[in-house]
């Protein structure tokens, strides 16, 4: 019985802040990214260099532009200096369960979160809302097969091994894109 009780607790996923801060880490610098692109497609239209659709005249796409990136950059600075952990261990089952369960939780937490926070008050936060849903979505969908397959062909291969971070970013980026 007692052997029992030992071996259940060794079973458990137990998730530690070298597990949740990096993917903490990713989501935010996902949604910094995507409101930085974001930012300067409000610029380019109220540069006049593509048709305007979201801004009536110009300086309220250059307030809002600017608005934007200087969000971008303090979401983009908000991993840098409070988080500074680069590298997702996903050599065992044991952490590939605890990274898919706290990017699926992550994502569930920010997705409610902005859904709060954010109400449609006007064009620009409704779009804030549509981005931070697809990075959130992006999470609950392409990361927890991303993971699965770095733990099941990427763990004798050295690059993917050893830039699982980066990978995991640049795919999340991407099929953030996807959902927009």
């Amino acid at each position: 019985m007692q052997y029992e009780l030992s071996n259940l607790r060794k079973n458990n996923i137990s998730l530690s802040s070298n597990q949740i801060f990096p993917i903490i880490g990713l989501y935010f610098f996902v949604l910094g990214t995507s409101l930085l692109g974001f930012s300067v497609y409000l610029f380019l239209e109220s540069a006049g260099l593509v048709e305007q659709t979201l801004i009536n005249w110009n300086g309220q796409g250059l307030f809002w532009s600017f608005i934007t990136f200087f969000a971008s950059l303090l979401i983009l600075f908000i991993p840098i200096e409070f988080f500074d952990k680069y590298f997702i261990e996903n050599r065992s089952f044991r952490n590939l369960l605890a990274n898919i369960v706290s990017v699926i939780f992550i994502s569930l937490f920010f997705l409610i979160l902005f859904q709060v926070l954010l109400r449609n008050q006007n064009i620009f936060v409704n779009e804030y809302l549509v981005i931070a849903r697809a990075v959130s979505f992006s999470g609950f969908i392409a990361i927890p097969l991303l993971l699965f397959l770095f733990h099941n062909f990427g763990r004798n291969i050295y690059l993917i091994n050893n830039n699982t971070y980066a990978f995991t970013l640049i795919f999340w980026i991407l099929t953030t894109q996807i959902f927009l």
